[in-house]
Order: structure tokens, then sequence, then C-alpha cells
């Protein structure tokens, strides 16, 4: 069976295997900041910020501006993995180009 990769040039795979891998780390965080701080609620009662025990704080306003932040990275890291793309795939071009002549 021929697999669906097989047709696409090398910097759309690397590409592709970047953003699964951003996808999956920013998703880990996601996991971290939305189940730790629920499973380890009572262990972190003693800490405060501001004046607010931690568990508190983070299920307020904390989690939100974490998950803001994780958008913010993506559409960061997406922007300049786009931009490495299209250097990559000008390049590979160019390459292709200049081994038919």
């Amino acid at each position: 069976m021929m697999d669906s990769s097989d047709h696409l040039p090398a910097h759309a795979i690397r590409f592709w295997q970047r953003v699964k891998a951003l996808t999956f780390f920013l998703l880990m965080i996601w996991l971290l900041v939305s189940f730790g701080f629920a499973f380890y609620a009572r262990e972190l009662a003693g800490l405060s910020v501001f004046g607010w025990p931690l568990p508190f704080y983070m299920a307020a306003q904390g989690t939100t501006l974490v998950y803001l932040a994780l958008i913010g990275m993506y559409v960061l890291v997406m922007k300049k993995l786009d931009a490495l793309a299209a250097v990559e795939a000008a390049t590979e071009t160019t390459t292709e180009a200049a081994h038919e002549n």
C-alpha cells in the first residue's frame, strides 16, 4: 500500500513533523496545567499569590492566562515555521531546477 507522504516534497514532510511536535508539546503543557493544579490542589493550598491561595488563583485567573499564552506561542511559532517552510520550498525548487539543467 502506498503511503500518503510518498508524493509530498521533503520540505512539506519536515514542516508537518515540526507542526506535530509543536502541537504535542503545547498539548502536554495544557494537560499539565489543566489536571496538575486540580490534582494537587490540596498540596498547593499552603502557597499564596497576592494573598490568595494558589489553587484558587490558578482556577480563577492562572489557567486562563496560561491558555492565552499557549495560543500566543502557537501563533508565533507557526509564523516562524511557515516562513521557514517557504524558504525551504524555494531552496528545494531552486536546487531541483539547477540539477535538471
